[in-house]
C-alpha cells in the first residue's frame, strides 16, 4: 500500500500536472521535515503534527543560513502536502492554517543592457561549426522570445512553424503558448538545423537543441553556457538564463509594449507576475522624462 507521501507525489504528477523536477522538490522538502521531526521529536509520522514542530524546523532552517525565499518554498511544500491530506480526508485541520510566510525583501534585478547583448552576439568569439551556431541561436532565442530555460530545453523540432514564423512551447503545468519569432532568428534556426543535420549520431532526435553528441541539453548545461558568455561582457552578479527572460520583458516595456502583451508572451497566468518587470521600465521612463521634458534640467527647488 502506498504511503501518503507517495500518494502526494502521484497527485502532483497526474492531477496537478507538475513537472518531475517540481514533484521531486516538493517530496524532498516534506522528507526533510520528516527526518527533522524524527530526530528532534522522535515522531516518524508527520501527518499529525502541531505548528510548534513546524515552527521549530523553520527557526532551524533560518539559523542554518537558508535564505528567506528557500525557507518559504520549503514551507509551501509542507502546506501543499497538508492540503492534500485534507483533500483525501486524512486530517481535519492543517497545522499550517495560521502560518504567515517570512517577509522577503524586494530585490531589483538589473537586466542586461542592449550593449551587453550585442557584446555576446557580436564580439564574443564563438566555437566554429555546430556548437558556435547553436550557442548563438540559444542566446538569441532566449532573448527574443522570453521563453523559460525548461521551455527551451524541451522545445521539439515539430514545434517550429517556419511558414508562420512562430514556435509552440510547453510552459508550466503543460500550458501551451505560441510565440512569434523574428525573421533574423528564423534564419539562424535554419542555419542551426543544417549544422545539426551533419551530426554523426543523434539520439534525442525529437528535440530541437542538442549537444554535439546528439543528446538533449540539460538545465545545468544551459546555465553554464549563458553564465560563461555573459561573464565576458558583464559584471552583473546574476548571469543566468532567467536574466535573459527578465531582459526580454524589460526591453519590451521600455520600448512601449503594453503589459498585457508581455504577459501573454511570457506565459504568465496573471498580470501580477508580469508587473515585477515594470520597475526597471519605470526607471527608464524617469530618465526619458527628465531628459525630454523642457523643465527636466531645471535644478531649482520649490
Amino acid at each position: 500500500m502506498a504511503t501518503n507521501l507517495e500518494a502526494f507525489a502521484d497527485y502532483l504528477k497526474k492531477e496537478k500536472k507538475y513537472s518531475p523536477h517540481t514533484v521531486c522538490a516538493y517530496v524532498k522538502d516534506v522528507s526533510e521535515f520528516q527526518s527533522y521531526n524524527l530526530a528532534d521529536f522522535e515522531q516518524e509520522n508527520v501527518d499529525c503534527v502541531d505548528y510548534v514542530q513546524i515552527r521549530s524546523w523553520v527557526v532551524l532552517l533560518v539559523e542554518n543560513g537558508l535564505s528567506t525565499i528557500s525557507v518559504n518554498r520549503k514551507v509551501a511544500s509542507l502546506k501543499a502536502y497538508y492540503k492534500f491530506l485534507l483533500k483525501i480526508k486524512q486530517i481535519e485541520v492543517s497545522p499550517l492554517l495560521k502560518h504567515k510566510s517570512l517577509k522577503v525583501s524586494k530585490r531589483v534585478q538589473i537586466p542586461f543592457s542592449e550593449k551587453e547583448l550585442l557584446g555576446v552576439l557580436e564580439d564574443v568569439e564563438l566555437e566554429e561549426g555546430f556548437e558556435g551556431v547553436r550557442d548563438r541561436l540559444l542566446v538569441e532565442l532566449l532573448y527574443s522570445t522570453g521563453m523559460r530555460r525548461s521551455e527551451l530545453i524541451h522545445l521539439k523540432i515539430d514545434a517550429v512553424d517556419f511558414s508562420n514564423s512562430t514556435i509552440k512551447v510547453l510552459g508550466k503545468r503543460n500550458k501551451e503558448r505560441i510565440i512569434p519569432v523574428l525573421v533574423v532568428v528564423l534564419k539562424q534556426m535554419q542555419l542551426y538545423l543544417k549544422e545539426r543535420g551533419d551530426l554523426e549520431l543523434i539520439k534525442d532526435r525529437d528535440y530541437f537543441f542538442l549537444t554535439k553528441k546528439g543528446l538533449k541539453l540539460s538545465e545545468s548545461f544551459v546555465y553554464r553556457l549563458i553564465n560563461s558568455y555573459f561573464s565576458k561582457v558583464s559584471e552583473k552578479v546574476k548571469k543566468s538564463p532567467h536574466m535573459l527572460r527578465h531582459t526580454f520583458a524589460t526591453h519590451l516595456l521600455n520600448n512601449g509594449a503594453d503589459l498585457n502583451s508581455v504577459k501573454e508572451l511570457l506565459g504568465h497566468s496573471s498580470l501580477a507576475s508580469t508587473q515585477v518587470y515594470t520597475h526597471n521600465s519605470l526607471l527608464e521612463l524617469k530618465k526619458v522624462h527628465a531628459v525630454a521634458h523642457p523643465r527636466g534640467g531645471d535644478d531649482s527647488k520649490v
